[in-house]
């Protein structure tokens, strides 16, 4: 079994409300070094085989199921 992980993230032009909470939150915690904070989404699929086809199948998947192209960008990875 293979692993195919999508990364979806907001486009970064397009404003990430979720993200600024973030980062507000932080100095009032303590942490002062981050100086930005976008928030996205993780998708873990598993597969019998991570080959071309497969590969080319997720990013479809990506493409039409887990992300919004005009607001979102994804990238599609074989973890190890």
């Amino acid at each position: 079994m293979a692993r195919i992980i999508v990364d979806v993230m907001p486009k970064p032009e397009i404003l990430d409300p979720q993200g600024k909470a973030v980062h507000g939150a932080l100095p009032r915690l303590g942490f002062e070094s981050v100086s930005d904070v976008r928030q996205g989404k993780r998708f873990e699929l598993q597969v019998a085989l991570a080959d071309e086809s497969t590969l080319a199948e997720v990013h479809q998947i990506a493409e039409t199921l887990l992300s919004n192209p005009v607001i979102e960008d994804f990238t599609v990875r074989v973890e190890a």
